[in-house]
């Protein structure tokens, strides 16, 4: 898959193509139903299908400081178009200059004029331009003149996660945030991902018999609400079981909220400084303060066990 980073990076004798537009933050069941038309779409016509996304977050351009919180890294966001399908990804880089951008000049100097449109397909409460004045009528009306089609897919999936409402990326971050992991996972296919870099932390938990890989994550992670987690971590190309905390470590009375994965029966894992990923399958306890170390101590120990029972239920 091709990985394009501003309009520059297209190449000048790229054809038509079928688009879509979108953020398409972790690429969630919805986002799949549209991606996979596309695909679908541009595998009927014989050209490559195209997703447009941008980065930074528009929100964080034109509101800055509502940044929200990232259900994917683009990276990863590009692996899983890819798996869809996908024949190329173009990022956008928003600026304020490009947010001013009127829904017309889009249409042309992006999907007529370098992706040469040959169809786009949209979700139906798709807007883009100028205070986000183009909707689907326009861009359907703009597809007459400049000779590509409008499709309309309708995204909204529900299930058990969220009490039955349509799922979204908001409400998977609204899911993690409250912890409820096992419904983000049936929003997005899979469970949800944090990834970073492996830092060295004050390295109780190696002191304690249950050594973790501190993860330094990426700016404007998602991150589950405080608790253990049970869940695996990925590394160099290997999948572990896992134990997961999330937190402060009341325990020792801490202030940074980290991120730290036990890898499950593994002696001698040294992935310091190494980027890996950890998945979250389902929520185990709260965090909380013992009244001893033996208590603590205890208490890991049986953590342990159910992320055991848990991951191995999940094989």
């Amino acid at each position: 898959m091709q990985r394009w980073r501003g309009l520059e990076d297209i190449p000048q004798d790229w054809g038509r193509s079928v688009v879509t537009i979108g953020s398409y933050d972790g690429v969630h069941r919805g986002h799949q139903l549209i991606i996979e038309h596309a695909v679908d779409r541009a595998r009927k016509l014989g050209v490559p299908a195209v997703v447009v996304t941008f980065d930074p977050h528009p929100s964080e351009v034109v509101r800055p400081g509502s940044h929200p919180p990232l259900l994917a890294p683009h990276p990863r966001r590009c692996e899983l178009m890819a798996d869809l399908g996908v024949d190329a990804v173009l990022v956008l880089p928003f600026t304020t200059e490009f947010s001013q951008l009127s829904p017309a000049d889009f249409v042309v100097k992006v999907l007529v004029d370098k992706l040469h449109a040959k169809a786009v397909v949209e979700g139906p409460n798709f807007r883009f331009g100028h205070r986000a004045a183009g909707t689907v009528d326009f861009l359907a009306e703009q597809g007459r003149v400049y000779d590509f089609e409008v499709e309309i897919v309708d995204l909204y999936v529900t299930g058990e996660a969220g009490g039955g409402k349509p799922f979204s990326s908001t409400l998977t971050r609204n899911l993690i945030a409250e912890g409820d992991v096992a419904g983000a996972r049936e929003i997005l296919g899979r469970p949800h991902r944090v990834e970073g870099v492996v830092v060295r932390g004050a390295q109780r938990g190696r002191e304690l018999g249950f050594p973790t890989a501190n993860v330094e994550t990426l700016p404007h992670t998602a991150i589950p609400a405080d608790g253990v987690y049970a869940g695996y971590l990925r590394a160099q190309g290997e999948v572990m079981p896992a134990a997961i905390s999330v937190g402060t470590n009341p325990q020792f009375d801490g202030t940074e909220r980290t991120v730290e994965a036990y890898a499950i029966d593994r002696v001698g894992l040294d992935l310091y400084g190494l980027h890996v990923a950890v998945e979250f399958l389902a929520y185990v306890r709260g965090q909380a303060k013992f009244d001893s170390l033996e208590g603590l101590l205890e208490q890991m120990g049986a953590d342990v066990e159910r992320c055991r029972e848990i991951v191995a239920a999940d094989a």
